[in-house]
């Protein structure tokens, strides 16, 4: 969530300071919009996570609800830091915006950290249960 929540400060601040035609692009609908969906996405990740921390205060948080709440973060922290990028246009691959490294390091975070495909199988198995895998 910390990832997602740079680079959605970063493409506000990005937002509010490029002007095009006269006028902020933070002014233009595609990129409220997008500014919007991000943070959207954010606040239910951030409510999933609290909500996470409830059940396994209380001692009933199950494996399954642990990887529901890490794909969904995980994928919504990837989609933030792919609207950043595109919001900051050409900008958005230099060094100098931090949207592009946070980007690489959640692919990987997709990838390595207890894959998004095995934690659908994990929650495919837990809603059908059949096991896709042996």
């Amino acid at each position: 969530i910390g990832a997602a929540m740079a680079c959605y400060d970063e493409a506000l601040r990005y937002a509010g300071s490029r002007v095009m035609f006269d006028k902020p692009i933070a002014g233009t609908q595609i990129q409220q919009v997008r500014l919007v969906e991000m943070l959207t996405e954010i606040t239910k990740a951030q409510f999933m996570t609290l909500q996470l921390g409830r059940l396994k205060d209380a001692g009933t948080m199950t494996p399954e609800q642990v990887s529901l709440c890490k794909r969904n973060n995980v994928n919504m922290a990837c989609d933030c830091a792919r609207e950043a990028r595109r919001l900051l246009g050409a900008n958005g691959i230099l060094a100098e915006y931090h949207s592009m490294r946070h980007m690489a390091n959640l692919e990987s975070v997709y990838t390595y950290e207890g894959t998004h495909d095995m934690h659908s199988l994990i929650l495919g198995q837990a809603i059908t249960g059949l096991a896709a895998f042996t």
